[in-house]
């Protein structure tokens, strides 16, 4: 199959200008870009982040099930076409292709969108601080946070020991392909293998720092017991894509999509059993810190298994109804998802902070944070997007 992009979320115009698409993983890639979104509009309701004095449980659900996957699948996704494109470009040129893709942004980002977002939390409790002094003290001061874009730098450093690797070994990952062509008429033996390495890779980070513990430095930050999950789901993804693509676990023909359903019992289990250990740890152990090794592990291994599943689950829906309408609905939004994913932050913490004083339920303001933040970042992204050469990076 002729190489789309890295589907994940800096690689869209790679996307519209490839020969062959695969509409599924565009689709998938466009539908995690409205579940981060939605994320980050339903967090100030939730027993988490309870930053507004409306709450709803069911955001709670929400949280729990998109943190426990959408962001490795993103990882996942931009794998695929890391290997190819790497023995296609070379490993200078396909880095210096990133440096613009992933770079950029993240520094560009760092230092405009993320403090236009903070700056809106930091008014609830420090309204005489302007703009220009909240600024000046984050970037020289701090902290400094990332919030979301910390993905493209660790995707950078992703793509960085893929160009390493390749150099030492091109066929470095040709296992993984084979198996991927194995997957196409036994997706469960590729599942197996990808869950045991990716807990292999996850379980003792997790026991060993914790949920809380994040690498953090100026605003580049990472959580440390999550690194290696999302190393493990980038490798398996470009080991997919080192060849024949359209011929292995994600070919169209393949068994995955026929299977979508066990791949929904698969993910139902650990989610329930997630929320069996949280209410240990509320009710029955009393939300110590840090938390006994026994629990970690046990949390760890359900989020593993579960995060697996939802995303062998959502490539199997957009494959098996691939040519339904309602998918169709997400092709309009595709080329601007990554430009969405990088603006939408200050959008939607800005409505939250707006919504705060209001006295409505939370579900209304989720519904009307989520919808303003999604047309409204959609809209700035089209006007970017005209710009000459902001295309290359957008």
């Amino acid at each position: 199959m002729t190489s789309i992009s890295t589907v994940g979320h800096a690689d869209v115009s790679a996307v519209s200008q490839a020969k062959s698409r695969n509409l599924s993983l565009d689709r998938a890639r466009t539908f995690l870009t409205l579940v981060v979104l939605l994320h980050h509009a339903v967090i100030p309701y939730t027993y988490f982040g309870h930053t507004d004095p409306k709450y709803f449980f069911g955001f709670d659900m929400i949280v729990l099930a998109t943190d426990s996957f959408f962001m490795a699948m993103f990882f996942f996704l931009s794998g695929l076409f890391a290997w190819s494109g790497i023995a296609r470009k070379g490993p200078l040129s396909y880095l210096a292709d990133r440096l613009l893709r992933l770079g950029l942004p993240f520094v560009i980002c760092a230092f405009t969108v993320i403090p236009l977002a903070y700056y809106a939390i930091s008014l609830r409790h420090h309204p005489e601080i302007g703009f220009s002094e909240y600024w000046w003290n984050m970037i020289t001061k701090g902290p400094w946070p990332s919030g979301p874009i910390w993905f493209l730098w660790v995707l950078l450093s992703f793509d960085v020991v893929a160009c390493i690797l390749y150099r030492l070994s091109p066929n470095l990952l040709d296992p993984i392909n084979r198996l991927s062509l194995y997957g196409r008429r036994r997706p469960a033996v590729f599942f197996a293998v990808m869950l045991a390495v990716t807990a292999a890779f996850y379980i003792p980070g997790l026991v060993h720092y914790g949920h809380s513990s994040w690498f953090e430095f100026g605003p580049f930050s990472v959580q440390h017991g999550r690194v290696m999950l999302y190393a493990s789901y980038f490798f398996f993804g470009a080991g997919i894509g080192v060849a024949q693509m359209d011929r292995g676990l994600l070919a169209a023909d393949g068994r995955m999509a026929k299977v979508s359903w066990d791949w929904m019992v698969l993910a139902i289990v650990p989610y329930g059993l997630l929320w069996v250990l949280i209410f240990i740890k509320r009710e029955i152990l009393g939300n110590p810190s840090p938390l006994p090794d026994w629990y970690e592990a046990l949390y760890a291994i359900c989020f593993t298994i579960f995060s697996v599943a939802i995303m062998f689950l959502i490539l199997a829906i957009f494959q098996r109804f691939r040519q339904s309408g309602s998918a169709r609905l997400l092709d309009p939004m595709q080329a601007d998802a990554y430009g969405m994913f990088l603006v939408h932050y200050p959008i939607a913490l800005w409505l939250q902070y707006w919504l705060f004083d209001y006295d409505l339920p939370a579900i209304v303001k989720v519904a009307i944070g989520f919808v303003l933040t999604v047309a409204a970042s959609w809209a700035l992204t089209r006007a970017l997007r005209q710009i000459p050469g902001a295309t290359r990076v957008l």
